[in-house]
């Protein structure tokens, strides 16, 4: 087995400027201009690593995101999957939880508490361990996900075996960098979480909630 180095971020900045009905939910829009410098800034910070491909969600500010780091990388296949879309990573007892995270869950529809830990459960399978085969030479298997919070938040509990509704309250930066390394020797390790390094002061914090200090 060979280990795979999954390199996880949040898509840039969402434009939300255009109107939506009060029955529309959020919009599908692209990214704003800040967006666009962040994802741009993400792949000059990847430029000289080798990736085996990037993925990312169906949304069009995943796919946007993708599309500019990958203008930086080498020769990479890029792919659309179901698999790093949008989705709730697990049905949530909202017993005992704090009274804003228990809220929160309310928002989610039946078929979103049976569907999303199913797709995600599918995520984990294709992508949270060590690959069969890699490069010549031992070099580990980079591979690149644009996704959204949620789905970072549940790899990096899932990583550190964590309570299941340890997913709540992992945030992701807009364009924030994750990486984590699976290998047959051990358990995974988290390299970084959340890393804006790349990120001038400007451009980070964003897609945050407002009470977090940054």
């Amino acid at each position: 087995m060979v280990t795979r180095l999954l390199y996880l971020t949040r898509h840039a900045e969402q434009d939300l400027s255009e109107p939506s009905g009060p029955d529309a939910g959020e919009p599908d829009t692209g990214l704003s201009e800040r967006g666009r410098r962040q994802a741009t800034l993400l792949g000059e910070r990847l430029r000289a690593r080798r990736f085996a491909a990037v993925h990312h969600g169906p949304l069009r500010r995943a796919a946007q995101t993708a599309e500019l780091v990958a203008k930086s990388l080498s020769d990479v296949p890029v792919y659309e999957t179901e698999l790093a879309g949008d989705h709730l990573p697990h049905d949530t007892d909202p017993a005992g939880l704090p009274p804003a995270y228990a809220e929160f869950l309310t928002q989610f529809s039946a078929a979103e508490r049976v569907d999303g830990p199913r797709v995600t459960a599918d995520a984990v399978r294709r992508f949270a361990g060590p690959v069969a085969e890699g490069p010549a030479g031992g070099e580990p298997v980079r591979e690149l996900v644009v996704t959204h919070s949620f789905l970072i938040a549940w790899l990096v509990r899932h990583a550190l075996d964590a309570p299941e509704r340890r997913w709540l309250g992992l945030n992701s930066h807009n364009a924030g960098l994750t990486v984590i390394r699976y290998s047959a020797a051990g358990p995974p390790s988290l390299i970084a979480v959340n890393d804006v390094a790349h990120l001038p002061p400007e451009l980070r914090g964003t897609g945050l909630p407002p009470d977090y200090l940054v």
